[in-house]
């Protein structure tokens, strides 16, 4: 639960980053997935969750934004 606060404590900027960078470590996990480098799979799993997480907050600030 921590986490999803952590996320929502970030601007915008920070949110963009954050999302990109997060994009760039599952595509390389699953790189490493394919070629039997991964030693622990669940980290593709929480990738796509803080992902899953950083869209639902900016999708939060969107719906505000709007409705203002």
């Amino acid at each position: 639960m921590a986490e999803i606060d952590d996320i929502r404590l970030m601007n915008d900027e920070d949110l963009s980053d954050e999302f990109e960078s997060t994009q760039k470590e599952l595509m390389n996990l699953r790189f490493r997935s394919a070629t039997m480098q991964l030693v622990n799979v669940n980290e593709i799993r929480l990738a796509k969750k803080k992902i899953a997480r950083i869209k639902t907050v900016t999708r939060e600030r969107e719906i505000v934004k709007s409705s203002l």
